[in-house]
């Protein structure tokens, strides 16, 4: 008896491990009729929608098949990366500068002088990549564990948020996001209230949009929350990009037409 409930255990943790998309705390409404806002910008995507205001429609999707799919997390990673670099030392605050290296890079915004708040603004990858060398791949991975985010895997080419093994779905961006908003990831309350700072990319009188953009090459994504008196609406989508560059505008053009809908932006 004591041998099958061992066996009973160790089945269970082995199908949490092997299938975490096939656990959610909440199954989404599926919203079809966001499929025009994609089939307008001619992309294939999807989008996880969390609406938490009082009196809110919950969670909804488009494409929640998608949704459970991991991608890599490229530049949207930058948000628990900085609460590493923070953690681990690296860069003390978001005045600390690090040194432009001298090389010419395709995006102008990467050619200077950085600090924290600049790196996130025009997601400077190779300041994380310099975060990435002095916290080293075990310590890395530890903090994936700790952070629980997506797959917890720092091994790979790097950047391994990028070119690595590194992966996580949307459904799962969106439980990352939640916690970070409410203060209960396991990094200081000051380094988490930071972060959330940095990631602020326009306000209004009654609203504040935090937010990041992610691009692996193939795959765009732009993930974030709105903040209302009311509560928060949270979000999460990515699309492919068989246009590469031409296709970027595209993930926040979709993102912001569906929170329009639903009165989350302006």
């Amino acid at each position: 008896m004591r041998r099958n409930t061992s066996l009973s255990i160790y089945s269970v943790f082995t199908f949490i491990v092997l299938f975490p998309k096939l656990m959610f705390a909440e199954t989404p409404i599926q919203r079809a009729d966001w499929s025009k806002y994609f089939d307008e910008a001619n992309a294939q995507g999807t989008i996880v929608v969390s609406d938490e205001r009082s009196g809110g429609k919950g969670t909804m999707a488009f494409n929640i098949g998608r949704a459970e799919k991991r991608f890599s997390p490229a530049s949207t990673f930058k948000i628990p990366h900085a609460l590493f670099a923070l953690d681990a030392g690296v860069i003390r605050d978001e005045f600390e500068t690090k040194a432009w290296d001298g090389v010419k890079r395709s995006f102008p915004g990467w050619n200077q002088d950085q600090n924290l708040r600049s790196s996130m603004r025009y997601s400077v990858v190779w300041v994380y990549e310099g975060f990435a060398r002095e916290i080293g791949e075990e310590k890395e991975r530890e903090y994936l564990e700790k952070a629980q985010y997506g797959n917890q895997d720092s091994s790979g080419k790097q950047p391994f948020w990028i070119e690595g093994n590194l992966q996580i779905s949307a459904q799962e961006q969106l439980d990352f996001l939640k916690r970070l908003y409410r203060n209960e990831l396991p990094f200081s309350l000051a380094n988490q209230r930071l972060i959330k700072d940095i990631m602020i990319v326009e306000a209004g009188p009654e609203w504040i949009l935090r937010a990041k953009t992610g691009w692996s090459g193939t795959v765009g994504w732009w993930v974030g929350w709105v903040e209302h008196p009311k509560g928060p609406v949270f979000f999460a989508l990515n699309i492919d990009t068989p246009g590469r560059v031409e296709d970027l505008p595209k993930r926040e053009a979709i993102t912001r037409k569906i929170l329009k809908s639903i009165e989350a932006l302006p």
